[in-house]
């Protein structure tokens, strides 16, 4: 499969997470009531997140950067490369640090970041698809 495919494949996973994420209220009280929903919550969080992970890592191969050395470092080295702009990368790679709270410390997730990221971040992955379109079409 070629890179851009896969690119493609994980930009349309990653957009199905968000849009179901949109589906949630985030102002309701149902995450802290509702077992379910806070864990589809948290699942599709995690997911959204490492899909543009590797969407990075695919392009970071791709074009021969520099190898990250966590996961942080894949949204800060595309950006220091023109394929995000910087600001943006630095906003977006807090993403990576929610990942890794969702998967290692997914006892400690704080409802109140949970509500924050549904509030105020979900925008950030259109913004990011929209970046990577860009570079596909050999805009960046």
């Amino acid at each position: 499969m070629r890179d851009e495919d896969k690119i493609l494949r994980k930009l349309g996973f990653m957009k199905r997470c968000v849009i179901y994420l949109n589906s949630v209220d985030a102002d309701s009280t149902g995450l802290e009531d509702n077992y379910e929903l806070r864990s589809a919550v948290e699942r599709n969080f995690q997911l959204a997140i490492e899909s543009a992970i590797d969407i990075g890592e695919i392009i970071i191969s791709r074009e021969g950067f520099e190898r990250p050395e966590v996961y942080r470092s894949v949204f800060l080295i595309l950006g220091k490369h023109g394929i995000l702009p910087e600001e943006f990368a630095e906003c977006f790679a807090q993403a990576a640090g929610f990942r890794n709270i969702l998967v290692h410390m997914y006892e400690e997730v704080d409802i109140d970041i949970l509500h924050m990221f549904l509030a105020e971040r979900l925008e950030d992955f259109d913004e990011f698809a929209r970046h990577i379109a860009r570079y596909l079409n050999g805009e960046s």
